[in-house]
């Protein structure tokens, strides 16, 4: 069933914490963008991080018109200058806002000049030489250090912030003792939105689908079909060639034999 769409603003999401759990999507094209839309997906995000990427955000935008959509900054941003700067050009491409896995500090220069950003709590993929892939907060100290952290992103002046593989009733107890909106990636259903990639979703990845994620359709093995009917289909057209049966007398334009008649005796 559809669902009417409305395309909210930083106000209107903060007005809903607490109110009701939010779906939450990273999409990689604008098919999966016009789907999303059209099934009713409240929010989106995306990547921002590569020439391809910022040349494809104002297609997503383009495909998806009625949506709250971020775009995920580079990492390694060098500068709280370079940061301000990537921020303002997602927004003027269209993003809703923006997120950075960064410090709070480059976090703090984008929010001081009015740009929506998410920060990104708990197991952070592009930091994992010093956690590796695991759960994070699983232990006293380690929640301190989350709820710390939790703290210092409200202090830079992010909306929200991912919060990757924690466990729920940590994340439960976060979400109620913050401003930020939280966005759960594996931990649990007490945050204010659920997360989840398309790629889990679909189910298009060879590896095993993470443990906190569900796939709901087989696009992987989907995928190979086409892949087949690709190649079978490449191959009978060069069969037909090679055979003289392409093209076939439907396949051609016809010239009236009055015409061609004319055209040989003007030559001759």
């Amino acid at each position: 069933m559809l669902r009417p769409r409305k395309k909210y603003t930083v106000y209107e999401l903060q007005q809903l914490k607490g109110q009701r759990v939010l779906t939450h999507i990273h999409v990689k094209s604008p098919e999966e963008a016009d789907a999303a839309e059209r099934a009713g997906v409240d929010l989106m995000s995306c990547s921002f991080d590569s020439p391809e990427a910022q040349a494809r955000l104002p297609l997503l935008v383009a495909a998806a018109p009625n949506s709250f959509l971020s775009g995920s900054t580079p990492h390694g941003m060098a500068s709280p200058e370079e940061a301000i700067r990537v921020g303002f050009r997602a927004l003027e491409l269209g993003a809703s806002s923006v997120y950075c896995s960064g410090s709070p500090r480059l976090i703090e220069a984008m929010a001081r000049e009015g740009i929506p950003v998410v920060g990104h709590l708990g197991l952070v993929p592009r930091h994992v030489t010093w956690t590796d892939y695991r759960a994070v907060g699983k232990t006293a100290a380690e929640a301190k250090v989350l709820y710390t952290k939790m703290k210092e992103l409200e202090s830079a002046g992010a909306y929200a912030a991912e919060l990757e593989v924690v466990p729920h009733e940590l994340a439960s107890y976060l979400s109620t003792n913050t401003s930020l909106l939280l966005m759960s990636l594996g931990s649990g259903s007490g945050c204010d939105t659920q997360f989840l990639f398309s790629d889990d979703i679909l189910g298009e990845y060879e590896e095993r689908l993470p443990r906190h994620a569900k796939a709901y359709r087989n696009f992987l093995a989907e995928n190979r079909r086409l892949q087949d009917e690709r190649i079978a289909a490449f191959r009978e057209y060069i069969a037909e060639v090679e055979e003289g049966r392409f093209p076939a007398r439907e396949n051609l334009i016809e010239m009236d034999p009055a015409e061609f008649a004319t055209f040989r005796a003007s030559l001759d």
